[in-house]
């Protein structure tokens, strides 16, 4: 729903699905070139998944793309991990206008 309303916006999005590592988050973000990642999680494992791939950002390169993500998250989980390299989340009931007009804000229009 949030690739389909992100294309919708103009935007190019290239999804990889369920169940993808940092590894290959991070690869295909270089691959792609993107201008920004976008990682939902539901499974929980979000204090161990979100600086993982920030952390490969750093080291790949792309430190200076954000980070966005999405899912069930508790506020103070957000707040740290906001400080480990987390630009921005959206969590369920988020409008999608809001989601754009953040990407829009944090990369430009291209």
């Amino acid at each position: 729903m949030i690739a389909m309303a992100l294309r919708d916006a103009g935007m190019e999005v290239i999804y990889l699905g369920l169940r993808r590592t940092p590894e290959e988050i991070v690869q295909a973000a270089l691959e792609e070139d993107v201008d920004c990642i976008g990682v939902s999680l539901l499974s929980g494992a979000h204090n161990v998944l979100y600086p993982e791939i920030a952390s490969l950002m750093k080291k790949k390169g792309l430190a200076d793309k954000p980070l966005i993500g999405g899912g069930i998250i508790p506020e103070e989980d957000m707040a740290r991990l906001r400080k480990k390299g987390v630009a921005k989340f959206f969590t369920p009931g988020a409008k999608t206008e809001d989601i754009v007009r953040f990407i829009e804000g944090a990369v430009g229009k291209k």
